[in-house]
């Protein structure tokens, strides 16, 4: 009989000349993970029974909390979220990087239907370009990767990295609460992280000079987002009372109404700010966020936005879809009706100017369409054509800009890309971690993957 998963594997192998390179164990990975997908109907929410079971991820899990906040780091900002994480690793594809899957195909919720083959295909090669090499990408690729993989498949294979990741949140905001119990430390805490920031290109420079007015904001920004991280996934409870109510004093003692809305912040700093102002509200420190659309809005009023600088523009972009993304909790929760309807708006009657933006912005407008129940929106069809135009068909990946395939580097549009073109309306929230013994190291490398070896080995 002639099943799904032989034509899926036909349609791959004719339709991807270069799929026939590819090692065998990684073009099978992808043929079977895209068929997998293929054949799963569960509605939106649904959490598969395996979720839990403490022998898949290093650790026991629950599921099902919906609140959290999300992550505040920005395309191309490499300071801000505090990972205390070697970040230096660099990763290579070579020619014959290419397949992979994680893609959800044939649901029949908002978006599963429209999706083509083709996109279910490039998500699944993506995946496992990244997947084969996964344990030489640095932690925090690793974390912000499998965080996202979580939440769009549920698969308990990347539970393992999130237990990792709690771990080292936990441990960094004990060092933060020892920081901000001593003004003076936290005063010099501060200017260090002002002196670190980037000046490497333009936007970065342009950020450090916008918040060297803001010097008070260094650390505490970093603060509210590992708090909001500690939410999503229960840990705020494994803080003590006195380290997590000197944190939240910390965060609450700057002025943020000022600094989310000040123009100067706005036009250079968006997705970051509607980030911060989802994470206090979610925290229960304060809630800003009417006040920062008006801002934002009357920053950005519509007859000002076809005049915008692309650096401006992007920016605007950017914006719009992390009002978005964060109040999802970072793909944790749909929207409901009508919420940030003005938003979904805007984006929309961008039309086929977005596709002057960076593929990272791209991927994620057709996230945001996808979050408030836009799926089917024909815009979203343009996102993704433009996502496939700008795949190397070597390497199987999204290039940067300048056509660099570094993978560390690449991970933000890629991981992106993969939630985008694969996506089946379904979302996982959490997970929610119990570190029980928070000292012990687990190989988080991923399971039936063909996995590269890092020369430290």
């Amino acid at each position: 009989m002639f099943t799904l998963f032989g034509a899926m594997t036909l349609l791959l192998s004719v339709a991807s000349p270069a799929l026939l390179s590819l090692p065998s164990d990684t073009a099978a990975f992808a043929s079977t993970q895209v068929s997998e997908q293929a054949s799963r109907s569960s509605p939106v929410g649904h959490t598969p029974d395996a979720v839990g079971a403490r022998a898949a991820a290093g650790g026991s899990v629950a599921v099902g909390e919906s609140g959290a906040a999300g992550d505040s780091v920005a395309v191309g900002d490499s300071v801000a979220v505090g990972e205390s994480d070697a970040v230096g690793n660099r990763v290579a594809v070579g020619e014959s990087g290419a397949v992979g899957g994680s893609v959800a195909v044939g649901e029949s919720g908002a978006a599963g239907e429209s999706r083509t083959i083709a996109e279910r295909r490039a998500a699944a090669e993506i995946r496992a370009v990244y997947e084969t090499s996964f344990d030489l990408l640095p932690a925090d690729k690793q974390r912000h990767y499998a965080q996202r993989l979580w939440r769009v498949t549920g698969d308990p294979a990347y539970l393992c990295s999130n237990h990792a990741y709690g771990r080292r949140l936990l441990d960094q905001l004990a060092r933060d609460a020892f920081t901000v119990a001593d003004t003076d430390r936290l005063q010099q805490r501060n200017r260090e992280l002002l002196a670190a920031y980037p000046e490497t290109s333009a936007k970065q420079r342009r950020r450090k000079a916008m918040l060297s007015e803001h010097v008070d904001m260094m650390l505490p920004r970093g603060i509210l987002f590992r708090l909001a991280q500690a939410r999503y996934h229960g840990l705020l409870g494994q803080l003590s009372e006195a380290d997590r109510r000197s944190l939240e004093q910390a965060v609450g003692a700057v002025n943020w109404r000022a600094f989310l809305t000040d123009p100067e912040v706005l036009a250079v700093y968006a997705a970051q700010v509607a980030n911060q102002a989802a994470f206090l509200a979610q925290l229960g420190i304060v809630d800003l966020r009417g006040e920062l659309v008006e801002a934002f809005r009357d920053r950005y009023p519509p007859g000002r936005i076809e005049g915008l600088s692309p650096a401006e523009y992007r920016n605007w972009v950017y914006g719009l879809t992390h009002f978005i993304i964060a109040a999802s909790h970072y793909y944790q929760r749909m929207l409901s009706g009508g919420e940030l309807d003005w938003a979904v708006a805007a984006l929309v009657g961008q039309g086929e100017a977005l596709l002057q933006v960076k593929a990272d912005i791209i991927a994620e407008v057709a996230l945001s369409l996808q979050l408030a129940g836009q799926a089917d929106h024909p815009l979203v069809a343009v996102l993704h054509e433009a996502l496939l135009a700008r795949r190397d068909p070597q390497s199987g990946i999204l290039p940067a800009t300048d056509g660099g395939f570094d993978l560390g580097e690449g991970e933000h549009r890629n991981v992106l890309a993969i939630m985008t073109l694969g996506w089946d309306g379904r979302l996982f929230p959490g997970p929610r971690l119990v570190l029980e013994d928070a000292t012990e190291e687990r190989d988080c490398r991923l399971p039936g993957r063909s996995l590269a070896t890092s020369s430290e080995d």
